[in-house]
């Protein structure tokens, strides 16, 4: 009886030893995939451009986004200044010859509504003048040329880049869904660029007309509205360097001590970037 109970007791020790190695085995191969996979997020995360890293969420930003003040700052201008984001940003999500084309048509933009203010009060202003240039009493009508061009742009911007569909389609990690999304995106980019084109072309032809009969009609003025279309555009490049400087004044330092917890000030510093820009 007792030989037994000895075996059963050795039987139990043994089985216990082989489920022990079992579950140490398991723990370390565990702790290897974590190991794998996080090693295999951290390649992802250190190819983010600009764009990726300045919309991460709070917890996100907190671990991957190192960057100081004046590194955000230049992601800010590398994404949203005109000359900058056009020649300058090679790690963006957007073809580059739809860049350079939006940096045309804007300035084709500019050039017509600059033309579209030029009114009897304004011809009247240029004669009482004797032809001088009054940069005090064009400055008005430069603004609002800047606001208008710069709200019609946006709006052809959402048509033309295809850096927000492709940043979505990256949060995707299930290959069936990858598959079954990127060709309905595929679709709905080639239909958002066809109407970009076809909107463009028209546009173009439009401002074409006006302001060769406008330049042709009124000789003299086409001085001024060259430099009004000039200062307007001038004015669209100096104006981010100074808007861009106040979102880094909250996100920077929300991320800086990850003690506390400083989500709303990251958020104020989030909607800043997307309102200002």
């Amino acid at each position: 009886m007792s030989r037994k109970i000895n075996m059963n007791l050795k039987y139990q020790i043994e089985e216990t030893n082989q489920s022990f190695k079992k579950v140490h085995l398991f723990k370390n191969k565990s702790k290897s995939i974590k190991k794998d996979k996080k090693l295999k997020h951290e390649k992802i995360n250190i190819s983010y451009n600009d764009e990726e890293l300045n919309n991460l969420e709070y917890i996100l930003a907190i671990r991957y986004d190192k960057r100081n003040y004046c590194k955000y700052y230049y992601s800010l201008l590398k994404t949203k200044h005109a000359i900058l984001f056009t020649f300058f940003n090679n790690t963006d999500y957007n073809l580059k010859i739809i860049k350079i084309d939006l940096f045309i048509f804007n300035f084709a933009l500019s050039y017509m509504i600059n033309g579209l203010f030029f009114n009897d009060d304004t011809m009247h202003k240029i004669y009482k003048n004797k032809g001088d240039f009054d940069i005090l009493g064009q400055l008005p009508q430069i603004v609002y040329s800047f606001i208008i061009s710069s709200l019609f742009s946006l709006i052809l911007e959402i048509l033309a880049l295809t850096e927000g569909p492709i940043l979505e389609l990256k949060q995707i990690k299930a290959k069936i869904q990858f598959n079954r999304k990127i060709s309905g995106l595929l679709k709905i980019i080639k239909i958002k660029l066809c109407i970009y084109f076809i909107i463009s072309c028209v546009f173009l032809l439009f401002f074409w007309y006006y302001l060769s009969m406008f330049c042709a009609i009124y000789i003299n003025t086409k001085i001024h509205l060259i430099k009004d279309t000039l200062l307007s555009f001038v004015i669209s490049f100096i104006e981010p360097f100074g808007i861009y400087l106040i979102p880094g004044l909250f996100r920077i330092p929300s991320l800086a001590n990850q003690k506390n917890n400083r989500r709303i000030m990251y958020k104020v510093g989030l909607i800043l970037q997307n309102i200002l820009i």
